[in-house]
């Protein structure tokens, strides 16, 4: 089972994003803080659970947690500031949303930066070591995955619904075919001629 903290009687939120290496749609970060006494086996790194565990955990989160939070962010800000910025972008928006003040984070990854100057760890692999992390990483995913579902439905020639924006092959062939969309990120290389774009 996962750590249930860093240090034992402090505020902790553990932050991670989704859908950083996606060709098209927003990151997706989440910001988690659970009870103190809080434990569950199967919360583990998203990737590593079924798309059906996944949701089945994102309620039992939703439910217990003492505050959470799930910012996006848009093509259009990946594309201007970057995908490594983006994410921490998200991820500080997600801890100003929770509706408890955290006293410290643990952030997934090994860079970060925070906005309101909160003392913070960054962990490698901390969504396979710390509970709030791995609840993060499943919030993140499970949101990311749900508005990449809804975006397919308008646009279903890109196969969103099953790959979610990440570049598969065939979401590099139906780009080569129709160009791209506001979705994509033009910062990325989506394939190598130069694309335009489709609405």
């Amino acid at each position: 089972m996962l750590k249930p903290y860093m240090q034992k009687g402090r505020t902790e939120a553990g932050c991670d994003e989704a859908g950083r290496g996606c060709l098209a749609g927003p990151v997706c970060a989440a910001a988690v803080i659970l009870p103190p006494d809080f434990t569950n086996e199967d919360i583990n790194d998203s990737k590593q659970l079924s798309a059906r565990k996944r949701q089945q955990l994102r309620m039992l989160i939703e439910e217990n947690a003492l505050a959470w939070a799930v910012v996006m962010i848009p093509p259009q800000i990946i594309d201007k500031i970057n995908i490594l910025q983006a994410s921490v972008l998200g991820m500080n928006r997600a801890v100003e949303q929770l509706k408890i003040q955290p006293e410290y984070l643990l952030i997934d990854g090994n860079k970060f930066q925070s906005h309101r100057h909160l003392p913070y760890s960054c962990v490698v692999k901390g969504d396979a070591t710390y509970l709030s992390i791995a609840a993060a990483s499943i919030l993140a995913k499970t949101h990311r995955d749900e508005y990449m579902e809804h975006l397919a439905l308008e646009f279903p020639q890109y196969g969103w619904d099953n790959n979610k924006g990440y570049p598969t092959a065939a979401h590099r062939q139906a780009i080569q075919q129709y160009g791209i969309t506001v979705h994509h990120r033009k910062s990325f290389t989506l394939i190598p001629q130069q694309l335009k774009l489709s609405f």
